[in-house]
């Protein structure tokens, strides 16, 4: 019997590493090893009670069939309302998009508008799955490194040398996975004006993490800054960081209508709906108590801190703090070239995050995954103990690496 042949797509997109990293992490586990992981891209803490609650009420109400592809009226409403208050600009009704998931939203928005000739701007570091996406629909990504003296920010110079008349999408992902990253003001509105001498350029901006921020004022967003690009702009947020939903997958786009109808209809022809306990469950997310936001914030800062301090006291290794979501990525330039105890020299960033979890049991993700090397991104969504142990964990695998002038 012959093998099914597989299109040309599926060869030609990668796994995703942030997948394949936790993957790794179960297998050892299972083995009986005992890993520190930093992989996990996700909140630790249950989803709050009253999210919960209004699931199960759902379920008891009967609130358990298809709903309509543009989801359920109360979450809808509530996305709108929120949508609007988050971008300083007002939605109407046929302008939400409900997937299941962001990722799903991003995925049918590249799905209803690129094509083999298109180009997509991705800022480098990324989020693993942007450059897979655009491939996956016949796109070419073009990417562009960030460097840490940008803040790991696209600058308005650096967009506009790479525009071309192919280029139809620029990714903006604040704040950043995986660096944490957000725009100021005086970078977007300079970024606004690079757009302005370009009509055929839209923004894809992917804002799951909008609400985890440490500064003093929330992170602000394109269309706060410009408005004038509203129907330019198609803003993806969710419920999975903010409010530890992972596992629901409800995430959501506002946008231009014809995009927007275009992703609804791509949606009716793959998952149909959003589940609907899930919506009910987003629904009073995004309307009832908002205080575990605060909380979690404010957790995240103390763990953010802590890790960043104990990484930067290892030789060799340095992060600088992000301004947002849960993420260090970090700089271990200052590893390669080193020789393991086993006689191996650590060239790559993927040669450090696999010493790191061979010697330190430790799980990180290689900053090649996300585009910008030598790097590695560390998840600090986990306990004070956990990133205690961690980081003490890669100080001593570290402190067993020597350099040629060390040999004897």
């Amino acid at each position: 019997m012959p093998p099914i042949v597989l299109a040309s797509r599926v060869g030609a997109i990668r796994e995703s590493a942030s997948v394949a990293a936790a993957q790794r992490v179960r297998e050892l586990k299972a083995s009986g090893i005992p890993i520190v992981d930093f992989t996990v891209g996700e909140p630790d803490f249950d989803t709050p009670e009253h999210i919960r609650a209004a699931a199960k009420a759902a379920m008891d109400a009967g609130v358990t069939k298809y709903t309509a592809v543009t989801g359920l009226p109360a979450l809808r409403d509530a996305i709108l309302a929120k949508a609007s208050a988050r971008a300083g600009v007002r939605y109407g009704p046929d302008e939400v998009t409900i997937g299941g998931g962001a990722k799903q939203v991003i995925f049918l928005a590249l799905m209803a508008t690129v094509e083999e000739g298109v180009e997509v701007i991705v800022p480098a570091p990324y989020w693993v799955s942007y450059p897979d996406m655009v491939v996956a629909n016949g796109g070419r990504p073009v990417i562009v490194p960030c460097s840490v003296s940008d803040g790991f920010l696209l600058a308005a110079e650096a967009l506009e040398a790479v525009i071309t008349p192919a280029t139809r999408w620029v990714i903006l992902n604040a704040p950043g996975n995986p660096s944490g990253a957000v725009y100021p003001e005086a970078s977007l509105a300079a970024i606004a004006e690079v757009l302005d001498r370009h009509p055929q350029v839209h923004v894809l901006a992917d804002d799951i993490y909008d609400e985890i921020t440490y500064g003093d004022a929330p992170a602000t967003n394109l269309l706060r800054v410009a408005p004038r690009l509203k129907d330019r702009v198609l803003l993806v947020n969710g419920v999975s960081k903010t409010y530890a939903m992972t596992g629901w997958r409800i995430g959501y786009a506002t946008g231009e209508r014809t995009l927007i109808a275009a992703i609804n209809k791509l949606q009716s022809q793959s998952s149909s709906c959003p589940s609907s306990i899930s919506q009910a469950a987003a629904a009073e997310a995004l309307t009832g108590d908002q205080s575990f936001v605060a909380d979690a914030v404010a957790t995240y800062r103390g763990r953010r801190d802590l890790i960043c301090g104990l990484l930067n006291e290892v030789d060799g290794l340095s992060v600088a703090p992000p301004q947002g979501a849960f993420y260090a990525y970090v700089d271990c330039s200052g590893l390669i070239g080193r020789r393991t105890p086993a006689g191996g020299v650590l060239e790559t960033d993927a040669d450090v995050v696999l010493y790191l979890l061979d010697e330190a049991h430790v799980a990180t993700i290689a900053g090649a995954a996300y585009g910008l090397s030598p790097y590695f991104r560390v998840s600090f969504a986990t306990s004070d103990a956990a990133l205690k142990a961690g980081a003490a964990q890669i100080a001593d695998a570290v402190a067993r690496l020597t350099t040629d002038s060390e040999k004897p």
